[in-house]
């Protein structure tokens, strides 16, 4: 059976202890990453990698709010609102969710700096294509299309990032990135206001730049991952180990000049015997046989997330303007105040993550966001909320859902062997979202719709209750992850076995 104590599992190491130790190299690089002072070549890794989440805030949310536009006589394409609040969006997602399992393959076999340069152009061009959009179909394609792009980011940046990033901080850096999901949101959601105003951009043209504030954003990425580099982590397990060694010196030259610390020799060494690529069978083997509970976990943790935040992402405006008659171009200054609540719900609690830990943390957020999910739609049902507090009430929701959903991501991104990460990071993503993702906004714009508050409430509770029972299975099962290495937490399926201090790359 296999390990879920973070240990490699003993099939696999005697499975490559039994070949020749030729191709074996002994490294202290992970350990190396870990201990680099926090500097300037580490912001430039956020900026060029994280700043992907604010392009999809920005989509998704442009999109839910130009619902009411698109629909509208004399918006050049003949499509209503429900096929973009339901059609448009669960297409999004089914295109992300197949992006992150065919880009994440690429990106365990191809390296990580390829990939998210690749996928970043698939978003880049099918957002240009969707703004010059005549007819529904092709605006269904390109929505397909630029979840495409998105979903091979999630799987490519998640797992350069925590290859990047020293241990200590890695909880609440993920945390915070995932989060700018909501700086994209807000941004959507105030561009909106501006585009929606007829007397500023005609019924035709404002829904079509709004896409354009998509790719604007996204060039501007592209010349900063640019200076983003390989992950040496992927590259000595690639047979890529001088350059890895290279690459890392420069990386501590670069530390070192800018913090005028001198930095501790690194004392923890790993040997690793490079390897081709590994199948499906073996990644699936690693996460079924090796670890289980692990993958009880990732699931259950994307699914309450996936279904809370895609049903509430492409459909609050529906519920203003369905249960409150907020006016369609008014309905982005409550978004707003979601997305701000968001935000700050990573930002100011992504520090206990590391410190108070994972387990408590992540259960709690879902745990607490679920209860107070449940009373929300208590207050809905009996008819005493408007659309201003409504908002409220969601707001403090999702100030403590934001924080555990973002930690989804950097759990499944942990926990599982450095070869299989980013396909991990995909199939989990892909699961999760395919159940909550696409069923959730068509089964919650199908209720809300109804214009029934009963049919809303129940909506509500589905979300919340998903949210609690995913944070049980975290306080039950989960990790604790936080500060310790990767390869700790889960040994490459590469790694021949730990050794003492000596010499290595």
């Amino acid at each position: 059976m296999g390990t879920d104590d973070g240990t490699a599992p003993e099939a696999t190491r005697s499975n490559v202890s039994d070949r020749t130790d030729e191709d074996v190299v002994r490294t202290r690089i992970p350990a190396r990453l870990d201990r680099l002072p926090w500097s300037r070549w580490h912001w430039r890794i956020v900026i060029g990698l994280g700043t992907v989440w604010i392009l999809d805030g920005l989509e998704v949310t442009i999109v839910g709010n130009m619902a009411s536009r698109l629909a509208q006589h004399g918006s050049g394409i003949a499509i209503s609102t429900a096929q973009v609040t339901t059609w448009a969006a669960a297409l999004y997602v089914a295109g992300a969710c197949c992006g992150a399992l065919f880009f994440g393959r690429l990106t365990d076999l191809f390296g990580r700096k390829r990939l998210f340069m690749v996928t970043l152009a698939v978003y880049l061009s099918a957002t240009a294509l969707t703004a010059l959009s005549w007819t529904a179909w092709f605006f269904f394609l390109c929505r397909f299309v630029t979840g495409l792009g998105i979903g091979g980011e999630y799987a490519a940046i998640n797992s350069a990032i925590d290859e990047l990033i020293p241990a200590r901080a890695r909880g609440r850096i993920d945390l915070i990135i995932n989060g700018t999901f909501w700086v994209g949101a807000a941004a959507g959601a105030l561009a909106s206001i501006a585009l929606l105003n007829t007397a500023l951009f005609a019924t035709n043209l404002g829904w079509r730049l709004a896409f354009g504030i998509g790719v604007v954003l996204g060039l501007g990425i592209l010349l900063v991952r640019r200076q983003v580099p390989e992950s040496p982590r992927w590259l000595i397990t690639h047979g890529r180990a001088d350059e890895a060694e290279r690459l890392v010196g420069s990386i501590e030259d670069e530390v070192r000049e800018q913090t005028g610390q001198e930095l501790e020799p690194a004392q923890d060494e790993i040997a690793v015997r490079q390897r081709g690529a590994i199948g499906f069978g073996t990644i699936a083997r690693t996460v079924l046989r090796d670890y289980p509970r692990r993958g009880v976990l990732g699931l259950a943790l994307f699914v309450g997330q996936a279904f809370l935040y895609n049903s509430v992402t492409f459909g609050y405006a529906v519920i203003l303007t369905t249960f409150f008659k907020t006016p369609a171009d008014e309905t982005g200054y409550y978004f707003v105040v979601i997305a701000v609540g968001n935000f700050l719900g990573p930002l100011l609690l992504g520090r206990l993550f590391d410190t108070v830990g994972r387990k408590p943390m992540i259960a709690g957020s879902y745990i607490l966001s679920g209860l107070l999910l449940f009373g929300t739609a208590a207050l809905f049902q009996r008819g005493v909320l408007d659309a201003v507090t409504l908002t409220a009430c969601w707001t403090v929701v999702l100030f403590f859902a934001s924080a555990g959903a973002s930690a989804a991501y950097l759990t499944v991104s942990e926990i599982f062997p450095l070869e299989t990460r980013a396909l991990c990071i995909a199939f989990f993503y892909a699961v999760g979202t395919a159940l909550g993702g696409i069923t959730g906004p068509l089964l919650f714009n199908g209720l809300v719709s109804s214009g029934k508050t009963s049919d809303t409430t129940l909506a509500f509770c589905i979300g919340a209750g998903l949210m609690c029972a995913a944070g049980l299975v975290e306080a039950a099962i989960g990790v604790r992850a936080e500060r310790r290495s990767l390869e700790s937490l889960a040994a490459p399926l590469s790694a021949v076995t730990a050794t003492a201090p000596g010499t290595g790359v």
